[in-house]
């Protein structure tokens, strides 16, 4: 009894990740469900996702365009934004410039620039002073920099990135995160799908999962 049940079991899970399919994601193959569902900041029926990513990640700056290209044809159908998780455990530059630029409300302005200057200039945003020296250098005002970058609510939400991205389950960038429940990437979506989704494809293929999570959000919605 026991082998034949065993034998039933395999089978069952042959079967369902044989249907695995972009369109029809299934969860622990091409996205996970996390164990806590967090908080999100979408309002009415829009549903959120969150990028986790890094500025000097080559696979975040390669995704980029598509990426914006896919949020801009979601319209109100999502609400888009970024986090910045830290690459050292605490005071992380990159993050620390994220926050800041958040905080003045001029990040999404300024992200394309910032990527820039990390994957086409090539030049690493390392500390405190790269930080305000690329500030100032791209037309930001010195002191209102500073009074961001040294603000309690941006060095709160600094030392508070580590548990924020744990309790996303995020371990790698870029990654995908649908109405704070459902966790994806590219890297994932082309594992699940080996046949395929190659790596040219994979893009396209975590999109089309992104947009049946979101749909499977909104209608738990009604």
């Amino acid at each position: 009894m026991r082998l034949s049940h065993l034998i039933l079991a395999a089978a069952a899970l042959i079967a369902g990740s044989a249907f695995a399919t972009p369109a029809d994601p299934k969860s622990g193959a091409e996205y996970q469900t996390l164990g806590t569902p967090q908080t999100t900041q979408a309002a009415g029926k829009s549903i959120e996702v969150i990028e986790f990513f890094m500025y000097h990640c080559p696979a975040c700056n390669a995704f980029e365009p598509a990426l914006l290209d896919w949020v801009k044809k979601q319209g109100a159908n999502i609400t888009f934004r970024r986090i910045h998780i830290p690459h050292l455990e605490q005071n992380d530059p990159e993050a620390h410039l994220f926050l800041t630029l958040d905080a003045m409300q001029i990040e999404n302005a300024m992200h394309a620039k910032v990527l820039h200057t990390w994957h086409v200039e090539h030049r690493r945003l390392k500390d405190d002073a790269d930080n305000l020296d690329w500030a100032i250098k791209n037309g930001l005002d010195k002191d209102k920099f500073l009074a961001a970058y040294n603000s309690f609510g941006v060095m709160a939400k600094l030392r508070g990135l580590n548990r924020m991205t744990g309790n996303y389950q995020v371990d790698s960038t870029p990654t995908l995160v649908v109405d704070g429940r459902y966790l994806t990437n590219p890297s994932m979506v082309e594992e699940a799908n080996r046949a395929s989704v190659t790596r040219e494809n994979a893009f396209a293929a975590t999109f089309q999962v992104l947009e049946a999570l979101a749909a499977s959000a909104r209608k738990a919605q009604h």
